[in-house]
């Protein structure tokens, strides 16, 4: 709701600001999809380390 309100706040004082912004919002996001996918793969990855190296253990009874 706060997000409303600046920026239907941010329309009022600066139109063309906000206009500018929602037009340059899908061309950012386009821009910043790759960073996403490569922490989504980099997250992946040590999930996957985390699971190889504690799988001994919980083989062996070590966690419940």
């Amino acid at each position: 709701m706060l997000s409303l309100l600046l920026w239907m706040f941010l329309f009022v004082l600066c139109w063309p600001l906000a206009v500018l912004a929602l037009v340059l919002w899908p061309l950012v996001w386009l821009v910043l999809l790759p960073f996403r996918l490569i922490g989504i793969s980099v997250d992946a990855i040590f999930a996957l380390l985390k699971a190889i190296l504690f799988l001994p253990a919980r083989l062996l009874g070590g966690r419940p």
